[in-house]
């Protein structure tokens, strides 16, 4: 099973999802994570030049390409093979960030990026997409208090963030079957048990979570 993570920046996905995987575990699933760009050492590579902030002057195009390429070398090395093996992973971010960023943000076309987000995974598509829903200035603000790593997609202007949110909010709209939509404003603790609350009544839906189950 594939759990993609989506949400602008500074929604608390990168945090839930190690929390989330723990009580998967407990529960007695095989869990993967990992996130993109990222999860494998090209993916890795890729990231450090699309976060770095000498880099600002990326146009949205090297930018697409880029994030592609992490994303290609991460299905064929990791999901594939943990799907595969019987795993669930959960992933922050996939392909619909794509769409987020490159399409709703920059203004590419989004026909033209399902076609190559269908080429880059293979068409693998995820079983549930969760979208941690937030104010992009709430994000921006949370980011920026944090005291961690403040990147070049951080450092957007306010209305790309806000066209990044929109896109999102509009995408899970649009597919209510692949997307639930978790409110992100609320407490560490409160979306922890908002999401766990998700899987158990997601996974009991999905005919093979039983199989998953060790």
């Amino acid at each position: 099973m594939l759990i993609t993570f989506e949400g602008p920046e500074g929604c608390g996905k990168t945090t839930q999802i190690p929390a989330l995987a723990e009580w998967l575990r407990s529960e007695g699933f095989v869990v993967r994570t990992t996130r993109e760009p990222g999860g494998t050492d090209i993916g890795d590579q890729v990231r450090s030049v699309l976060t770095s902030l000498g880099n600002t002057g990326m146009a949205p195009e090297a930018e697409l390409f880029m994030f592609l390429s992490s994303r290609a070398q991460l299905v064929k090395e990791v999901i594939r093979p943990a799907l595969a093996s019987g795993e669930i992973v959960l992933c922050d971010r996939f392909k619909d960030a794509t769409l987020a960023y490159q399409g709703y943000g920059h203004g590419l076309d989004l026909s033209f990026l399902r076609s190559l987000n269908d080429f880059a995974t293979g068409g693998l598509e995820p079983d549930l997409t969760v979208l941690m829903d937030l104010d992009p200035e709430v994000g921006i603000g949370r980011r920026r208090a944090d005291g961690g790593e403040w990147n070049r997609l951080d450092a957007m202007m306010m209305d790309f963030h806000k066209r990044v949110a929109s896109g999102y909010r509009k995408m899970a709209a649009e597919e209510p079957e692949r997307w639930a939509v978790i409110d992100a404003s609320r407490s560490f603790n409160e979306v922890g048990l908002a999401l766990k609350e998700l899987l158990e009544d997601r996974m009991i839906k999905v005919p093979y979570a039983e199989a998953l189950h060790c």
